[in-house]
Order: structure tokens, then C-alpha cells, then sequence
């Protein structure tokens, strides 16, 4: 499918985009509201902080002028935000009745916006702090071994975002995060609603992309985000865990050479789109694959 062919897309149906990190989502997903009309609506949980508009390449300002877009950068560092936060957004959205033209790499929004989602009780602030301060405390490994064996055997245990979320469920209602995802209702968005497409790409090309994408973001002022959150930061907390932020952090602490930080946020950042392909691979069978390398000359 080529661009073309993209943007001849059903303009009545709304618009799902997949695909790893640094594959051309926003891009596309802006060519498609300034054609056809729609929303650009962010399914990025990193793309949703204030702070962070460089350092998780957010649309620009010049970008956002050109169509609508929602849910960028509208929650403040300190705050809680989950996936179902994130869906009851975007339901007053489409209850609005515009068309949405969904991007983003994170995967838990995608599928629960396309599958359900079960309805989970909300996590006290206090079963939140304590475990932000146990992930800081005893480490990863820990905090994942105090989880039910049925969510464990389910849960990526190298993302500390999801383990901490599964240890905070079980913490605050006594249930397993797995036994309330068995309860999930019913989806917002079905697939018979949408026009459904997950960019894929060789991942060298990809590699090389995410490599030439943290360069810009160092030139446009990546490092000065992270200098202007210092007197705040908060290790573990979830605004923190933008990719770079912490290796950037480090770096402004004197503990990495800044070509050291680049160094391990590119290879965090490859790490991160490869968990990103298995998801989609797992779960979006049934999405319409589009060559990323197809849609940019870069």
C-alpha cells in the first residue's frame, strides 16, 4: 500500500495507526486530518506528559496548527494516569462526534480501545507511592516476584511500568490484575469501525532511524527538558520513564558522559521498539500491515 493509497482511505471511518517507535505514525496520521479531515488523537502513554514535548518527539507546534490533535501533553508530571483514563478521553471524543484518526505505539491503548477493557478499581495515591518507593528501594526483580502467578506468566516483567501497575492492582484490591482483565466490556472502537493499519520496517532501517531521530533530539533541546524537571524529579514515577530522560538525568548528575547517555538511550529506545514489533505481531494480526520505509525518504 502506498501513500497514495493511504490517503485515499475511507474519509466516514475512523483511523487506527500502530507501529513501532520512529516508523512515521505522526506523520502519517497529520497527512491523512489535513487531507481528509479529523482529529489526531495521541495513543503514546509516554507522548501524554507536559515536560516531555522533545524528548518523546510530540508534534511541534507548527505541526498541531495544521489539524486538530488531542491528548498531547494535558497531564502534569505528578499526576496518576492509566489506560483507562486514556480510553474515557478518547470515549468523550468520539461521544463528540468527530473522526478520529488514532496514533500511537502504545499497544496496551490500541488493543484496549479495540478489544475492552475491563474496569478496574482505581489505585489509591497512598498503594501508589509505597510502590514507587519499593521499585526504588528493592529493584524490578523484586516487585515482579510479589505478583500472582497467573498475571506474571501474562506480563512483560522487564517493563517496570506494567509490573508496577499489576503490583499495584493486587496490592489495592486483593485480585490479580489477569483475574480483572478476564472481566473486560466491550470496545470502543471495533474493527468493523475503523480502518485499521500497523506500520512494519527492517530493523536496521529502524535502528538507524532511532539513532538520527535522538541527534535531532539533542539539537533541539532534549537535555534542557530534562535539566528544567531536575528539581523534581522523582525516579520510577511515570513521567520519569520517557525514554532518555533517565540517561539524560545522569548525565546532568555527572555520572555519564552525555555521548554515553545518547549511547544508552538509543539502545533503550531500540529495545523499546522491539517489545513494541512483538506486541503488534501478537495482537494485531488481523491490522493491515504498511511498509514504514514506503511512506518517508529517511
Amino acid at each position: 500500500m502506498s501513500r497514495d493509497d493511504l490517503m485515499a482511505v475511507d474519509p466516514q471511518r475512523h483511523v487506527l495507526i500502530a507501529g513501532p517507535t520512529a516508523s512515521g505514525k505522526s506523520a502519517l496520521a497529520l497527512g491523512l486530518a489535513r487531507k481528509q479531515g479529523g482529529v489526531v488523537v495521541n495513543a503514546d502513554a509516554l507522548q501524554v506528559w507536559s515536560c516531555w514535548r522533545v524528548l518523546t518527539a510530540r508534534p511541534s507546534a507548527a505541526e498541531e496548527a495544521q489539524a486538530p490533535h488531542a491528548l498531547y501533553g494535558h497531564v502534569a508530571p505528578g499526576r496518576s494516569y492509566s489506560v483507562g483514563d486514556w480510553l474515557a478521553e478518547v470515549a468523550r471524543l468520539k461521544a463528540a462526534g468527530r473522526r478520529l484518526i488514532v496514533a500511537g505505539g502504545t499497544g496496551l491503548y490500541l488493543t484496549a480501545l479495540t478489544r475492552g477493557l475491563a474496569v478496574i478499581p482505581p489505585v489509591p495515591p497512598e498503594v501508589r507511592a509505597e510502590a514507587d518507593a519499593r521499585l526504588a528501594a528493592d529493584g524490578l526483580d523484586a516487585m515482579a516476584a510479589g505478583l500472582d502467578p497467573r498475571t506474571a506468566a501474562g506480563l512483560d516483567l522487564r517493563n517496570p511500568a506494567r509490573v508496577q501497575r499489576a503490583w499495584e492492582v493486587l496490592r489495592a484490591t486483593g485480585r490479580g490484575l489477569a483475574d480483572w482483565q478476564a472481566e473486560t466490556g466491550p470496545p470502543l472502537i471495533g474493527g468493523g469501525a475503523a480502518t485499521r493499519l500497523v506500520l512494519v520496517s527492517d530493523r536496521d532501517w529502524l535502528a538507524a532511524r532511532i539513532a538520527r531521530r535522538f541527534g535531532a533530539m539533542l539539537a533541539q533541546g532534549a537535555l534542557d527538558e530534562v535539566a528544567a524537571m531536575r528539581p523534581q524529579w522523582v525516579p520510577g514515577a511515570q513521567w520519569t520513564r520517557a525514554i532518555g530522560a533517565a540517561e539524560l538525568m545522569a548525565h546532568l548528575e555527572g555520572r555519564m558522559t552525555l555521548e554515553a547517555a545518547a549511547e544508552a538511550a538509543i539502545i533503550a529506545t531500540r529495545q523499546y521498539a522491539k517489545s513494541q514489533r512483538i506486541w503488534f505481531r501478537n495482537r494485531m494480526r488481523d491490522w493491515q500491515q504498511v511498509p514504514a520505509e514506503a511512506l518517508t525518504n529517511k
